[in-house]
């Protein structure tokens, strides 16, 4: 496989996507867009930028902060980024977002509602008029959030904050509720429920109707044991994740890195557990977003 890595090396002068000045492997250079610090895909994106470089040989990746999937998106067709992490909802809709690829679906990120415990607020519809962060902006927690909340007619009082931005603001007495997306655990939100009595919100009432106008999301159940919250389990949305690239890379470098993403699996699941969802065959569920012909291959040597 390494042989048919080192023959593509040669492409990647050329190659938008991957920019080396030389005919080597350790030439190849990755900027990969992840999301904030205390989230999910920082955390994978730093697990794999060690698998690859320490089993590839190719420099470390340069792992970006950003505000998360919209971002993310928009980094890889402007040939900011050549990797980055999406929810599905986050694609359609972008300019030029035909020319995203994905490497393999990842883990599914769970919608979470945070709410302040000493606040009379039980169900979603209680909401409205209170101080909520729908996330940052360009992220995919505001596409789920504002998407929820239209569908339903709650009318929060409405900020843009980021993950840590929006927990801090909760401990500090500034903000009454935030949505976050993401795999279980967050970090951000572990820390937080240390610190503060909050509770997660329930959407089983308004899920129906949500789904029935938006498919693309499915509903799971959040165990309590997650962030030992005595409030129990809720039942809360559900969306995709995948590993995107974009068409100019070339097939036996996206090869490449596909293989490393499962090869070092046990390594990933170190850097965040939500990795132990990771698995081959339904790692090609990847609809709207054609895999990658170099993926393509190593599915298809892993007879998927």
């Amino acid at each position: 496989m390494l042989g048919r890595v080192h023959a593509a090396v040669s492409l990647l002068a050329a190659a938008t996507v991957l920019t080396g000045c030389g005919s080597t492997l350790e030439d190849v250079k990755i900027t990969m867009a992840t999301g904030p610090q205390g989230g999910v895909y920082y955390s994978l994106g730093n697990g794999l930028a060690d698998a690859w470089s320490g089993r590839l040989g190719i420099a470390r990746p340069q792992v970006v902060v950003t505000n998360g999937s919209k971002d993310n998106v928009l980094r890889l067709v402007n040939n900011q980024a050549q990797v980055g992490f999406s929810q599905a909802d986050a694609i359609e809709g972008v300019p030029g977002g035909s020319k995203l690829r994905a490497l393999a679906r990842m883990h599914d990120d769970y919608l979470q509602v945070i709410v302040r415990a000493d606040l009379p607020v039980t169900k979603f519809a209680d909401l409205s008029g209170l101080r909520v962060s729908i996330g940052a902006r360009e992220s995919g927690v505001e596409i789920i959030a504002s998407s929820l909340l239209k569908a339903t007619n709650v009318t929060p009082q409405q900020v843009n904050l980021g993950l840590d931005d929006s927990a801090q603001a909760m401990r500090e007495g500034r903000l009454d509720a935030f949505f976050w997306s993401g795999g279980l655990p967050t970090g951000s939100i572990t820390r937080l429920t240390r610190d503060l009595r909050v509770r997660m919100l329930d959407l089983r009432d308004v899920l129906p109707p949500f789904r029935e106008q938006y498919p693309t999301y499915g509903s799971a159940t959040l165990p309590a044991s997650i962030y030992n919250l005595p409030s129990g389990p809720v039942i809360t949305l559900v969306v995709r994740n995948f590993l995107l690239v974009t068409d100019s890379m070339p097939d036996d470098v996206a090869e490449a890195l596909v293989r490393q993403l499962f090869e070092a699996q046990p390594d990933l699941v170190k850097a965040h557990s939500a990795a132990r969802t990771i698995e081959q065959r339904s790692a090609i569920e990847t609809s709207p977003v054609l895999l990658h012909p170099g993926a393509v291959r190593y599915y298809r040597d892993f007879k998927v």
